[in-house]
């Protein structure tokens, strides 16, 4: 689901990326402590690359996804797209931004206004940068629901009309708009049969390499991550503990965390026997 892009230089720069909640306490609501969601990562992606963030449900990798695209505030770090700093960018230069970054949510049910029609939820970031209106933003509304294994017609109906796959599809469709560079995909598969999955796990490939797209692929799934990412960062707790190609990851994991999700992946064969090994303050 990747390109070769040893010899590119990275399209995203995330140098220790920290976003901390704080915690109130009291009447008057004072600060008594802090969840450090993100804690001090640190990761790049090159064009046309998937970089696999997994780790448990509570560690912290939605918000990596979030905080990179201002979309809740980091604490520090820096973040930079194709060498421009994020986060010392204006209400302007973000907008333009982002363009060039877009978000899969995981619920695609709850992602999508249910009071919108299809076309509308599309079609509203053409509206929105000025891109298109009238009847070139309806061609380019059905062009999109086609490429993403949709119908022309349904750019007519509601959300709650379509099945879960369909509604990703929709999401996707969404994202794709303004023809970004990056896509955080975060968990888009997890709330779909595992027969959806396949597709649209296919549908990104397919995609990626169609327009160049680079992934941050989120997921709790080792088993998912194996098969869309040449490049994984396994975190836990705020924290990346392990990082590397996806061979050495699988094959040869280093870190206890890591040797604990993998030997969480059922085997496929009923008859083979895999040890299971615990971590201390696994959640899963």
């Amino acid at each position: 689901m990747v390109t070769d892009s040893n010899s590119q230089q990275p399209l995203l720069q995330v140098e220790d990326l920290k976003t901390h909640f704080p915690v109130r306490q009291g009447i008057l609501q004072r600060v008594v402590d802090h969840v450090r969601a993100v804690d001090g990562i640190s990761f790049n992606i090159k064009p046309g690359e998937t970089l696999g963030l997994v780790g448990e449900s509570g560690c912290g990798k939605t918000t990596v996804g979030r905080s990179i695209l201002r979309l809740v505030p980091a604490t520090s770090g820096r973040v930079r797209y194709e060498g421009q700093d994020i986060f010392s960018m204006n209400a302007r230069e973000m907008r333009d931004i982002r363009r060039k970054m877009q978000i899969i949510f995981q619920d695609p049910a709850g992602s999508l206004n249910p009071r919108m029609r299809v076309g509308r939820i599309v079609g509203e970031p053409l509206e929105v940068h000025g891109i298109a209106k009238g009847d070139e933003l309806r061609t380019r509304v059905e062009q999109l629901l086609e490429r993403c294994g949709l119908w022309r017609q349904a750019a007519d109906r509601y959300p709650h009309e379509f099945s879960g796959g369909q509604r990703q599809r929709i999401g996707i469709a969404r994202a794709l708009a303004l023809e970004p560079k990056l896509i955080v995909c975060d968990e888009p598969t997890s709330a779909l049969d595992v027969s959806i999955q396949s597709q649209i796990l296919n549908l990104l490939a397919d995609l990626q390499e169609e327009f160049g797209l680079s992934y941050l692929f989120i997921s709790h799934d080792m088993a998912v991550i194996h098969h869309v990412c040449r490049r994984i960062a396994v975190m836990y707790d705020g924290k990346i503990v392990e990082e590397g190609d996806r061979t050495s990851i699988i094959e040869n994991p280093q870190h206890p965390y890591t040797q604990a999700l993998l030997s969480a992946v059922p085997e496929v064969d009923p008859r083979r026997q895999k040890k299971r090994v615990t971590y201390e303050g696994m959640r899963m």
